[in-house]
């Protein structure tokens, strides 16, 4: 009887273990305890993964023999598509060792990261592939998977790539899903910038929305048709006009912003041209009346003629010398160039490279019942130059002092969120409209500089936004700017994940190195010791029970 109450327990126990086995394979369920609930996906996530139907493939090229740091993030990203999959079945992903497709993948355009590995006191470099390759019915989206974003070390930029893993992946997945219902103007008629020099910021938009030129040069004849036809669009970009707007343009732009239209101004107060300093080592820096400043004054934003000097500052490259035949350059400092940043934790700014911009204004702020969040601001050491004023090459070979840099922090960038209010409540209109609207609630960005915008053109070419032709240094200009018109459109929250902050805990190389010889003693030692006290209890124990 014993004997068979014992085969029933052991079959109930295999039985159990079958079924628990064949539950965790079929079901998958993670607790998230983690503090900073890395583990746990956005509501905005699991909305885009949720309602893709079909097959989703994804090859993740993080396999193969690489610096033990990388283990986490090839950890974090397994563990990351573990819960998309958990979501969607649909979700098929592999890791693939990338050092057997080397040259398929950068035929692809994929370019393999440098990175310095250092073991046993020694520095070496190791080659990796951090990339995803996400194949969605007839559409393919690449993945970086380690963060672009300067950083004071590799664990710094490790750390930026974790905390980015959730954002790059829904974002991707969101460009295959997307059909780019969504519709951007491209303002034309002010002296805007050529399409030339916006090609890497519109090539990049292109990729999520509709874009088309739409010229205010019809207003005049036709304003009402003009507005009609600018309210279908659900952004209005206005980059670097050098025209002044008339009360006709002004009051479309009005009546598309109260109506709801989002718009992204980029705006120069003054005339400053670095095409001029070079020719002639010297250029007259003077206002530009663009007629903006009662509409954007209505919003509580002024844009102050005036430019900036900063400390903190990019280079220009100028010749220096000759060595034989051979012209000789050298990168100077130039304070005119500030490089920006922000200080709070907004998705449009966050983890992002310095931006740089050219001869910016400050911006004053008025009180009036919109939020207002400062997304680019300077440095503490900053000069403020009223203008008309020149503006000299020969300004590079002046000493600078902190001292002299005593104006503050300056604000070149604002988010404006709220209810938006006509600045032609009060006033006639300029033309008679059946959409009039006095308010509405809204959004809008306002930048004191049209070059943050502008890529460099190089043998006719344009270059990436934010890349230095000279230096090849990459500022985080482009990055800022989708960030911005994603912000602005954006009503799934996809840019939020951006702000997203882990706390993530490293090796200490150095240390490790260091007490590397105590660890392997004790972790020899130890195992032995405990097997010595547990052999003596278990002999204590089994004389007692016996005695």
């Amino acid at each position: 009887m014993n004997t068979n109450n014992s085969y029933i327990k052991i079959i109930i126990v295999l039985i159990g273990l079958i079924v628990i086995n064949f539950v965790g394979q079929k079901v998958y369920k993670r607790f998230d305890l983690t503090q900073d609930q890395r583990y746990t996906l956005s509501d905005e996530t699991k909305y885009i993964v949720e309602n893709f139907e079909g097959i989703i493939a994804i090859k993740v090229y993080l396999e193969g023999d690489f610096p033990a740091e990388f283990n986490r993030i090839q950890l974090e990203t397994k563990q990351h598509l573990e819960e998309l999959n958990a979501l969607n079945d649909n979700i098929k992903f592999r890791f693939i060792n990338p050092l057997t497709k080397q040259k398929e993948l950068i035929k692809k355009g994929l370019q393999p990261s440098r990175l310095s590995v250092k073991e046993d006191g020694q520095v070496s470099q190791a080659i990796i592939f951090p990339y995803a390759e996400i194949i969605y019915k007839d559409k393919t989206e690449y993945v970086s998977l380690l963060s672009n974003v300067t950083t004071g070390s590799q664990e710094e930029q490790l750390q930026k790539s974790i905390e980015n893993l959730e954002y790059a992946f829904t974002n991707a997945l969101f460009k295959l899903s997307t059909k780019k219902d969504k519709k951007i103007a491209l303002i034309r008629g002010n002296g805007e910038l050529k399409d030339i020099y916006l090609y890497s910021y519109l090539k990049q938009l292109g990729e999520y929305y509709r874009l088309a030129e739409f010229t205010l040069d019809s207003v005049e004849n036709y304003p009402q048709k003009t507005l009609e036809n600018l309210n279908n669009f659900d952004l209005a970009i206005i980059a670097k006009p050098s025209q002044s707007f008339s009360e006709n343009e002004k009051f479309v732009l009005d009546q598309f912003i109260t109506n709801g239209g989002k718009t992204l101004w980029m705006i120069d107060q003054i005339y400053a041209d670095m095409d001029s300093i070079m020719q002639d080592g010297k250029m007259l820096v003077y206002n530009r009346d663009l007629k903006l400043t009662d509409l954007l004054f209505q919003h509580g934003v002024r844009i102050n003629y005036n430019i900036t000097k900063d400390i903190y500052s990019s280079t220009i490259r100028l010749a220096s010398g000759n060595s034989g035949d051979q012209t000789q350059y050298q990168d100077f400092s130039w304070q005119y160039f500030p490089l920006v940043v922000s200080n709070n934790n907004h998705p449009i700014s966050t983890n992002l490279d310095p931006i740089l911009l050219k001869f910016p204004s400050s911006i004053d702020t008025l009180k009036n019942n919109l939020k207002k969040t400062v997304l680019l601001e300077s440095s503490d050491f900053t000069k403020l130059l009223g203008t008309p004023i020149e503006v000299a090459l020969n300004e590079i070979a002046q000493k600078q002092s902190k001292e002299s840099y005593n104006n503050g922090s300056k604000v070149f960038g604002l988010l404006l969120e709220g209810n938006f209010k006509s600045a032609y409540a009060n006033r006639v209109k300029p033309f008679d409209t059946n959409n009039y609207k006095k308010e509405s609630e809204n959004k809008m960005v306002v930048i004191s500089d049209g070059d943050i915008v502008a890529n460099e053109v190089f043998r006719g070419e344009p270059l990436d936004l934010g890349k230095d032709k000279f230096t090849n240094k990459r500022y985080g200009n482009l990055e800022f700017l989708l960030n911005a018109a994603h912000y602005l459109l954006d009503d799934s929250g996809i840019l939020n994940l951006r702000s997203k902050n882990l706390q993530i805990q490293f090796l200490d190389k150095e240390k490790a190195y260091k007490e590397r010889s105590f660890w392997q003693m004790f972790n020899l030692i130890l195992p032995l010791v405990l097997l010595f006290l547990f052999g003596i209890v278990f002999k204590y124990i089994r004389k007692r029970k016996y005695a």
